[in-house]
């Protein structure tokens, strides 16, 4: 395979290893970026969502071949400093977590959406936020969601 150059929260990397390999888990076990989580390994259940270009993306499912220049931002990468991104922030004034385990994969996807959907109504919520959550915090997150695109209208 050849090198696939990319770049993580503004880092150039650069990877030859096995191209199937999902980014997912260069993501942990190379990189050592352990907030995106495994959740289900099909793409279907969100944990391990990232952003590619500022799209959101199920890394499980993502094959490193794919990355070549890419600019990938994880959980990590998210707040600008210490300054929390508004998805964040929110997150925390609604005390969105249960167990937490799938909240960075909801985060991540909840800042694309916004970008695309700045006021959301619940039925746009339903549509574009797919990731699951088993303790079924769905109604903190709704609630976190709206006071997010509140924060970035205002910001």
């Amino acid at each position: 395979m050849a090198t696939v150059n990319f770049s993580i929260n503004g880092t150039a990397r650069s990877f030859d290893g096995d191209g199937d390999m999902p980014l997912l888990w260069h993501l942990r076990e190379e990189a050592g970026l352990k907030g995106t989580k495994f959740g289900c390994g099909i793409g279907q259940c969100g944990a391990c969502t990232v952003h590619i270009d500022g799209d959101a993306v199920r890394s499980c499912s993502l094959p490193m071949a794919a990355l070549d220049g890419a600019a990938v931002t994880t959980i990590e990468g998210l707040a600008n400093g210490d300054d929390l991104h508004p998805v964040q922030q929110a997150w925390i004034e609604e005390d969105v977590p249960q167990c937490g385990y799938c909240q960075a994969g909801q985060i991540m996807a909840t800042a694309a959406f916004l970008k695309d959907v700045p006021n959301p109504t619940d039925d746009d919520i339903n549509e574009g936020i797919t990731n699951l959550c088993r303790c079924g915090t769905y109604y903190r997150i709704r609630k976190a969601i709206k006071l997010a695109a509140q924060k970035m209208q205002t910001a």
